[in-house]
């Protein structure tokens, strides 16, 4: 064993015995889809006397941080986004509605001494009496009040209590800091009035409402006040009222005021049916993937199905040091970086297989020629895909941020698995002297039925190379046209407005739904249902009240029935996640183009990007054909896309590169050509040859991939069928134009002519 071999090894049972201790012994952090709860994004706005500037921001998180811990919610979550924007989470919270209203109260509290009534109208203010406590004007006529005295700021704090003496009756007590001398002065000054005078009272506003109005009780002397530091609210309180009063008091009055502009809420019954078929759809994927490597490549299929289990570990690992929290697209971006896993170890399998047939000279050498022939096209590919998945985590926001985190773990998991774990354990194979004896038991000892087919067949697919970009152009045209005929289905995500999911025993009638909802005061409600119960609403900006009227009528009609979703976007937010969406698009696109510039020809990064805009456009316009929404969980599926497709062209690429730089110095693509031979060959032979060495690789790397997302797509349910089957729509468009559009494309633009045929069939094999 060489010392390059004993140092890959202890690398890799170390990083493999912390990736178990780590698995074994730290829980990973769920996100709210899959745990079930309530997130909240509220957005600070400028106030005639404040402006929502960062520091205004970290001050209100303070404050609502405050008002969370009142709640009593277990492990809830508070983060700032960018300048003015707070993301909470409350686990295990299902009616968002009361968390809503105090997180998003301004809860401005002031003090401020009566100056008079108003005759004209009459205030719905508490009423009640006693020394230091609040009522209103006994008429019910609001008054007039005079300039502020006391602000929330000078509360200590603020607790619901209940009368000790009768046992009824809740009232609000107030701590004051230090001696309360303020309150003193201003109840002194309203006790030298007397007794029925309006001016003896005493105002407490919130939120520029008079909550209560005390008439400052007979005993109190008159500049002398209420001492102590301490008073009441008290009136016709519920335990309700008084609990949230005393709530707001003490969190405190926000420095400015905050909007919600996003709302989301699932059920915990939805969050585990989705870690289950997660889960089984993993399972069964990944059972699929190494059966289908072991049959090709027998025993380096199996060690590299027991290097997949180790990616899992080790990803799985990652994702739990990092603190990064496990989403459903996130969920399904493990999922399918599983299948993705598979690329580098058949890359590193089908060159060893060349190197092997060409030369002969044991399987040690053909191995290790395999590993060192194809770091390039991995580094490649894999460096595409980690551009998507932080653009994903850079531009995206909420669960598809979290599916760019774990994609982006995937892939680095994902290398160091295939480059690492998989030759430590292929080298000691190798090595054994009974693997020696019987070569072919490797699976690198043959070249398998697809390349043995390419080369009795020896197919020139180039030289219809502008019949397959007619093809391409006919197949945009038609995918395309959905987007003018249907048009594009954008989900509240990007349009703003509420959407609202219900779970029912029995299947509900579409109509019979609309009809409800128009009932109860929403007309224009678009309403969609599945044979299993399944229900969704979907809407212009609903408050949370509104929306209780929707929980009430689909309750009704469908003799009761659970919400397993609720989700709320602001039209300022939808707009700018639609901005945020092309802007990704626009960046992933140029990102791939400039590296695909600096790794390649400018002719092969162009042709790449054509490539990729042609997948993208084809990908949207199926789902604008098939009435699929575009939504947040689509976007991550269309960036993955992205990267899939730069990742095949990549490897025709990678692999056109190196025939070039063999053809220039002996003039042939073949690495057993008689060195005597000078004659150049001419660009598209290089490419044909390019596509049917690399064939393969793809065929086999794409059966891995559509073995997890066919997994994903029956198995999934309702939240990742689509995109499952975006992905598998995907890479198949994917595969068809790293070959038929990419690289038709690169040899019309490399500008050379088409060689005679002898020199075609010469360059080929």
């Amino acid at each position: 064993m060489t010392r390059a071999i004993r140092v890959r090894a202890f690398f890799a049972l170390t990083v493999l015995a912390l990736s178990l201790y780590i698995t074994l012994t730290v829980p990973v952090r769920l996100g709210l889809d899959l745990r079930g709860g309530t997130q909240i994004v509220l957005e600070t706005r400028d106030s005639p006397t404040a402006e929502a500037d960062s520091e205004a921001t970290d001050r209100t998180l303070e404050v609502l941080r405050r008002r969370i811990d009142a709640l009593g919610v277990s492990e809830p979550t508070i983060a700032r986004s960018g300048d003015n924007r707070i993301i909470v989470e409350l686990p295990g919270v299902q009616d968002p509605r009361e968390a809503a209203d105090v997180l998003g109260r301004t809860a401005q509290l002031t003090f401020h001494p009566v100056l008079g009534t108003d005759p004209g109208t009459k205030t719905d203010a508490k009423t009640g009496t006693g020394s230091g406590t609040v009522d209103s004007d006994e008429s019910g006529h609001p008054v007039r009040l005079g300039p502020s005295a006391l602000t929330g700021a000078d509360v200590d704090s603020a607790e619901a209590r209940i009368d000790p003496q009768t046992g009824a009756g809740w009232f609000v007590g107030i701590e004051f800091r230090g001696a309360g001398d303020a309150w003193a002065e201003l109840t002194g000054k309203a006790a030298c009035h007397p007794a029925g005078d309006p001016a003896r009272r005493v105002a407490i506003v919130l939120d520029d409402e008079v909550i209560s109005s005390p008439q400052v009780n007979s005993s109190v002397a008159c500049r002398t006040g209420i001492a102590g530091g301490s008073t009441q609210i008290t009136g016709s309180f519920s335990r309700e009222e008084a609990r949230e009063l005393g709530l707001l008091i003490n969190g405190g009055a926000l420095p400015v005021p905050v909007e919600t502009v996003e709302q989301r809420t699932v059920g915990p019954t939805l969050g585990a049916a989705a870690i289950e078929a997660s889960a089984w759809a993993a399972a069964i994927g990944t059972a699929l993937t190494s059966l289908f490597i072991i049959a090709v490549y027998r025993l380096l299929g199996a060690l590299a199905a027991v290097a997949l289990a180790c990616y899992g570990v080790i990803s799985y690992a990652a994702l739990v040091a990092l603190g990064a929290t496990l989403t459903l697209p996130g969920l399904a971006g493990f999922v399918l970086a599983i299948g993705m896993a598979v690329d580098a170890n058949v890359l590193v399998f089908e060159r060893a297989r060349e190197e092997y047939a060409a030369r002969r000279k044991g399987l040690r050498p053909a191995l290790t020629a395999g590993f060192r022939n194809a770091f390039s096209a991995i580094a490649d590919s894999n460096i595409t895909t980690l551009i998507a998945a932080g653009l994903l985590f850079l531009l995206a926001s909420g669960p598809v941020r979290g599916f760019g985190v774990t994609l982006g773990i995937g892939v680095l998991a994902s290398m160091l698995s295939a480059l690492v774990i998989t030759r430590v354990l292929a080298d000691h194979a190798v090595a054994r002297r009974s693997v020696r004896r019987r070569p072919h038991l490797t699976g690198i000892a043959d070249t398998g039925r697809v390349r043995d087919w390419l080369t009795r067949r020896n197919p020139d697919l180039m030289r219809h190379g502008r019949t397959w970009l007619a093809g391409s152009a006919v197949a945009l045209v038609l995918a395309t046209s959905g987007i003018a005929v249907r048009g594009l289905d954008f989900g509240v995500e990007f349009t703003g407005g509420r959407l609202m999911e219900y779970s029912a025993s029995a299947p509900v009638d579409a109509d019979s739904a609309r009809e409800a909802l128009a009932d109860a005061g929403l007309p224009g409600a678009v309403v969609q249902t599945s044979g299993d119960g399944d229900l969704s609403v979907r809407t212009d900006q609903l408050t949370n009240a509104e929306a209780a009227k929707v929980d009430k009528a689909v309750g009704e009609l469908a003799g009761g029935a659970e919400k397993v979703r609720d989700e709320l976007i602001g039209p300022s937010l939808g707009d700018e996640l639609r901005r945020g969406a092309l802007i990704a698009l626009a960046t992933a696109l140029a990102a791939q183009l400039l590296y695909l510039a600096v790794r390649f020809r400018w002719a092969f990064g162009a042709s790449a990007v054509a490539a990729m805009v042609h997948d993208t456009l084809i990908l949207i316009g199926v789902f604008a054909w098939l009435g699929k929404p575009v939504d947040g969980v689509f976007l991550a599926a269309l960036l993955t896309v992205i990267g899939y497709s730069v990742n095949d062209s990549v490897v025709v690429f990678d692999r056109i590169r190196e025939l070039s730089a063999a053809n220039r110095t002996d003039g042939s693509d073949s690495p057993d050509s008689p060195h005597g031979q000078r004659k150049k060959v001419p660009f598209p032979v290089l490419a044909n040859t390019a596509i049917l060495q690399t064939l393969p690789r793809t065929v086999n790397t794409g059966m891995g991939a559509v073995f997890i997302l066919a997994a994903l797509t029956l198995l999934g349910g309702d939240s990742l069928t689509d995109f499952a089957l975006a992905l598998l729509i995907g890479i198949v468009v994917g595969t068809y134009s790293s070959m038929f559009t990419a690289a038709p494309l690169a040899i019309e633009l490399h500008g050379r002519d088409s060689p005679p045929p002898g020199a075609r069939k010469q360059g080929s094999r």
